[in-house]
């Protein structure tokens, strides 16, 4: 559904892209993580016709951006982070002018916009003005928007950031309708657990490049990264630390009073490490199992927390 070849733009001096390629299956959710600064914003912002790179080749659901922008134009739904609506018009006149501007029959138009209202849980609030609106409920319009004229490729640039819960799990319930109906979704978040729960595939990007990609297990494999038992002990003598270490390998390690014993099999392995403890005679106070997940990969991969 969407080829993208070695992407490059540069702003002045500063390289925003420095040869980005992937590409996304149709139907899949594609999760793209980075650090600020990263490039996220700036490849969304090309695919989405917003940005001219410098060089590289898009290719959206068959054509060519740059040959054929229009039909591009036409197949995807944009949602930015910053939110797009006239404020002083009521919800139902903003989806009438963003539909009208995507072209939608206005015979169509009108039961799209009802049906994309109580979709987002809005039908009883669509004659009161935006500006009297949350900013979870301007989100939900501003996704809605997006939709109106039945894309068939959705790019989400970070669209939960600073709502409230409700809000975004009545988003969160419209992404997965999506998805399971078939729509490519290009995805975008500083939240990790969202790209866990929704994303087939992954990619990281850090200094304009894709450093990563691949579903969460396959990141989690490519990152190397084992998991661990951190054992707590309430006093961990020099002795103690000897043989424990001789005891279970050199897999191990120890901060202050805390040993963290990396495994590839935590079942098997957790019961050996605590008999070793009890041989040597440590006090456990608190046992913790510490699973891989995306944060840990992302952090291995880029040297940064995705929120820095």
């Amino acid at each position: 559904m969407i080829k993208v070849q070695n992407l490059v733009k540069k702003y002045g001096d500063i390289t925003a892209l420095n040869g980005v390629s992937f590409d996304i299956k149709e139907g899949e959710f594609y999760g793209l993580l980075g650090p600020n600064g990263a490039g996220k914003t700036t490849t969304i912002s090309i695919l989405s016709s917003i940005v001219k790179p410098d060089k590289g080749i898009v290719s959206i659901a068959g054509y060519d951006l740059e040959k054929n922008p229009e039909q591009c134009k036409r197949s995807i739904g944009v949602v930015t982070q910053e939110i797009a609506l006239y404020n002083k018009l009521s919800a139902w006149d903003n989806l009438l002018f963003w539909g009208s501007l995507y072209g939608v029959p206005a015979a169509e138009l009108k039961t799209r916009i009802t049906e994309t209202l109580t979709l987002f849980g809005l039908a009883d609030r669509k004659n009161d003005a935006v500006d009297t609106y949350s900013g979870g409920m301007k989100r939900r319009i501003n996704i809605a928007s997006a939709l109106l004229h039945r894309p068939r490729v959705l790019f989400m640039d970070e669209p939960t950031v600073g709502i409230d819960p409700q809000s975004r799990n009545l988003i969160f319930e419209v992404l997965e309708k999506l998805h399971n109906e078939g729509m490519t979704i290009v995805y975008t978040t500083h939240y990790m657990e969202e790209a866990e729960r929704f994303c087939d595939r992954i990619g990281i990007i850090d200094k304009g490049q894709i450093i990563a990609q691949g579903t969460l297990a396959e990141l989690k494999s490519t990152g190397g990264i084992k998991e661990s038992i951190a054992v707590t002990f309430n006093e961990l003598t020099e002795e103690m630390i000897n043989k424990l270490g001789a005891a279970l390998g050199g897999e191990c390690k120890f901060a202050g009073n805390t040993l963290h014993y990396y495994t590839a099999n935590i079942r098997d392995d957790l019961g050996k490490a605590i008999i070793r403890c009890n041989e040597v005679g440590a006090d456990i106070a608190q046992i913790e199992i510490q699973k891989v997940n995306l944060e840990t990969v992302f952090l291995s991969l880029t040297g940064k927390q995705l929120r820095d």
